[in-house]
């Protein structure tokens, strides 16, 4: 068995558990390997009643004090237990598990592990595990591995077929040489995966996941370097000179271009008329102005007779893009004739479509990766813009390049990324900065605090609502399983907090959720029902980081801030304050520990998107492995810029000396690699559309 056989050759995976992985996106023993698990479960030493803290999963070791008393309600059976050691008392709760009652014996000795609350001065445990103390013992100090879950297939399970494909897989040989992997303090891919998913002890885990983010960094930046684009200029076949076009649009606009976009459009004026294609990236936090200096480069585009494309991350924001540019054609006389080109379109008006992008009729043609299909047939693209999409790969650009002559590429970022890491990930780029918002815009009003603000959090956004505006709310996961697995506070969950919500708010305010694992048609309907005021609070994963535009919501609340990267946190802000109405955002935070409140403060502090990234990049280290993903919008699996800087640098360096070395990967020692990064090259996704 080799990792690309089908899952079903492992024992126990028949066609119903089959479709269950699918879900997934796992089919293949590869596949399976790569789906990491997501945090670990730390059994650690029981602590006495006295010191397990509040909003910590702790493990206790006490007796069964008294008889335990089951009480019912309607349906539900309600069991309160009662414990001691000496050192104080728990006391547990039990829904629906009225056989514990002949289960629990008092006196009795059991070890019980569960979230620690706090209800007035008594301490509470609600639906804990209970354990031998032979049995807790097995396990104390051991991590093991908790994976993304679907229904109907549970995280033994999954440990189960991990364990069996471990065993039977014959693993690839080794790429690095004994030389590398010994320069770059790596172990082996082999062992790398089994302590991933079975560290023996924290020390372990920490060298696994180190090889593997260095393979997901290491790959990126060679594909992209050896590529003979890269870092390459282009003679361009598309000199733009000014036109009177540009000139009007700015003295008719309501308000003038700040310092940053005034500098940031020069530098874009500059590239279009020079001798070489524009490779340049724009940096500028949400609402900086991005979109209307890149409306002037496809302005410029339009006036000298050329096509421009405008590529945005999702349907949703490309129909807002499509509708914002006809509102300037009719407001302004632009000479813009644009078209849509989404993926949901019927054949008709794809076809419709292709017609006028093929004739040259559409000039402006905004839609999705819809507008790089091998059906569209441009007559003169000369300029593609990218919004949002961190990366626009090299691939993608000779796809447009087969279309005609090179185009000019302009890419939108609105993560703030720090300029050292930027030069690394963008390093075949040009890098503007927009650093100051526009005068008229109102700054969002922060504050930072603990979970007993939620009830004063709620009637807010039910005032908000009830003056018309919206809200969001983010929460950390998709559903239920909701314990920290590392012994920190509950994580909430998008599927029951929406129900919560929905009890907790007045009847009238209308809630929905959204999150990733939803089908890409349902994530449009929700996101369109909420940008045109049918949804008055969205609940939501990080999924609407980019690729949604409502100036009408107001307030972002993020439940387990903590759990959280400062950048992150300020990419979803910046979903919020685009109107003209006052916006605010809450980030509640379960864990009350003085560095964690202290990291948050510094969102409280400052709205500057450089500025926190760069406290992010100092504050969070690799050491932290059970974060929420800081830098989603890279499409690493396991890697994170920010958490993995260090790495990222390694890798950089490590790339920099083998194609100086041994540009062509021909040495005897890289032959293993260069099969490697061919099939890499041929088969990731990832490495093409970053």
């Amino acid at each position: 068995m080799d990792g690309k056989s089908p899952i079903t050759e492992l024992k126990g995976i028949g066609e119903k558990t089959q479709k269950l992985f699918g879900k997934l996106n796992i089919r293949t023993v590869d596949e399976l390997l790569a789906a990491y698990p997501k945090d670990y479960e730390l059994f650690r030493e029981p602590v006495r009643i006295d010191s397990a803290e509040s909003g910590k999963v702790c493990a206790v070791h006490a007796a069964v004090a008294g008889i335990p008393n089951e009480k019912r309600i309607r349906r539900l059976s309600i069991l309160n237990v009662n414990l001691s050691d000496g050192s104080g008392s728990l006391q547990l709760t039990f829904f629906n598990m009225p056989f514990l009652k002949k289960t629990l014996r008092q006196g009795g000795y059991y070890v019980f592990r569960g979230l620690v609350q706090s209800r007035g001065a008594a301490k509470v445990m609600e639906q804990p595990k209970i354990f031998s103390w032979e049995d807790y013992r097995k396990l104390a100090d051991r991590l093991l591995p908790r994976y993304s879950l679907t229904k109907g297939l549970t995280n033994q399970a999954i440990q189960k077929h991990v364990r069996q494909a471990l065993s039977l897989c014959d693993f690839e040989q080794e790429y690095y040489s004994d030389v590398f992997l010994s320069e770059n303090g790596l172990i082996s891919r082999r062992r790398a995966l089994e302590d991933i998913h079975f560290p023996e002890n924290y020390d372990a885990l920490i060298l696994a996941r180190k090889r593997l983010v260095f393979d997901e960094f290491f790959e990126f930046l060679f594909l992209m370097r050896q590529n003979r684009d890269f870092g390459r200029q282009l003679e361009s076949g598309f000199r733009m000179p000014e036109t009177a076009d540009t000139a009007r649009f700015l003295e008719r606009l309501p308000f003038p271009l700040t310092r940053a976009q005034s500098k940031v459009w020069q530098e874009i004026q500059a590239d279009m008329e020079g001798p070489y294609c524009m490779n340049r990236l724009i940096q500028g936090d949400v609402g900086s102005g991005k979109t209307i200096v890149a409306l002037l480069a496809l302005l410029t585009a339009a006036a000298n007779g050329y096509q421009g494309a405008l590529m945005a991350p999702t349907e949703v924001l490309a129909v807002q893009h499509f509708e914002t540019v006809q509102d300037y054609v009719e407001r302004y006389s632009l000479i813009f004739r644009p078209v849509l080109l989404v993926g949901s379109m019927t054949a008709k008006e794809k076809r419709e479509a292709y017609g006028r992008i093929a004739s040259g009729e559409a000039n402006l043609i905004i839609g999705t990766h819809a507008l790089i299909q091998e059906k569209v047939q441009y007559q003169s693209l000369a300029l593609a813009v990218t919004d949002e999409q961190h990366r626009f790969g090299v691939r993608q650009r000779e796809r447009l390049a087969e279309k005609g002559a090179y185009p000019h590429i302009l890419v939108m970022s609105a993560t703030p990324i720090p300029r050292t890491l930027a030069i690394i990930l963008y390093g075949d780029l040009h890098i503007s900065v927009i650093d100051e918002l526009p005068a008229n815009r109102l700054p969002i009003k922060n504050c930072v605090v603990n979970t007993a603000y939620r009830p004063k959090a709620y009637q807010f956004i039910a005032e908000q609502v009830e003056q018309g505006r919206q809200a969001y709310v983010i929460c950390p996961q998709v559903e239920g399983d909701s314990e920290d697995a590392e012994g920190g506070a509950a994580l909430e969950n998008v599927v029951d907090y929406a129900e919560k919500l929905r009890n907790v708010l007045p009847e009238s305010i209308r809630v929905a959720h959204l999150h990733g694992k939803m089908r890409p048609g349902d994530k449009n309907r929700i996101m369109e029902e909420f940008a045109a005021r049918d949804i008055d609070v969205l609940v939501s994963t990080t999924v609407i980081e980019v690729g949604i535009n409502v100036p009408n919501a107001t307030v972002m609340m993020v439940e387990n801030a903590e759990r959280f990267g400062l950048a992150q946190l300020h990419q979803l802000r910046g979903r919020v304050g685009r109107g003209k109405h006052q916006s605010y955002c809450i980030f509640l935070s379960a864990d009350e520990k003085k560095e964690s409140m202290e990291r948050l403060q510094i969102l409280n502090r400052s709205n500057d998107g450089f500025f926190i990234a760069s406290e992010d990049l100092k504050l969070r280290g690799p050491g932290e492995l059970f974060g929420i993903r800081q830098s989603g919008d890279f499409s690493f699996r396991l890697g994170d810029i920010y958490s993995d800087a260090a790495v990222l640098k390694q890798a950089s360096e490590a790339v920099d000396r083998l194609l100086e070395q041994d540009p062509g990967l021909e040495r005897q020692e890289n032959a293993c690699l260069k099969r490697h990064l061919a099939e890499a090259s041929s088969n990731s996704v990832d490495f093409r559309t970053i």
